[in-house]
């Protein structure tokens, strides 16, 4: 599965004005600037990050935009959602099966599971632990124990 820039650009975005707003309202022309995206494709993230409540504009001079709630309040799987970017490993629509004939495939199940995996893990992390970087090696005890479990005799057998 692979995150579009949708999504991957909108959690960019939002660690940027997580990080910038302390000093007030953060412009898009700032952003765009520091992250190298493209100012309209911005303005069009940020319609749906406000209308998600997860960002508030401030108008007039001086005016920008700043966090909704607090950073570690907001969740990045808060963030992909608003922008409409589904977390589905699956090519199934939600009426469809992803086979020609409407049936879902022999490996739906196994898709569908890592769909939930990565909502978890991406509603786990907050805008404040990327900003404190403490999202690397969260999954280390995971592939700790995976390693562990291939080492083990029986595991060959």
């Amino acid at each position: 599965m692979k995150l579009s820039t949708k999504g991957r650009y909108a959690v960019m975005a939002m660690a940027d004005l997580a990080d910038a707003c302390e000093e007030g309202p953060v412009t898009l022309s700032d952003i765009a600037s520091r992250q190298s995206i493209s100012l309209s494709y911005l303005e069009q993230l940020f319609a749906k990050l406000r209308r998600a409540e997860i960002v508030a504009s401030v108008r007039g001079p001086g005016g920008g935009y700043k966090l909704g709630r607090e950073a570690d309040e907001i969740r990045v799987s808060d963030i992909i959602l608003a922008v409409d970017e589904p977390l589905r490993a699956t090519r199934c629509s939600e009426a469809k099966g992803c086979l020609a004939d409407g049936r879902r495939c022999i490996t739906h199940d196994l898709w569908d599971e890592l769909s939930r995996h990565i909502y978890l893990f991406l509603n786990s992390i907050t805008l404040s632990d990327v900003l404190e970087q403490r999202v690397m090696g969260s999954a280390v005890g995971a592939i700790g124990l995976l390693g562990e479990q291939n080492a083990r005799p029986e595991a060959a057998e």
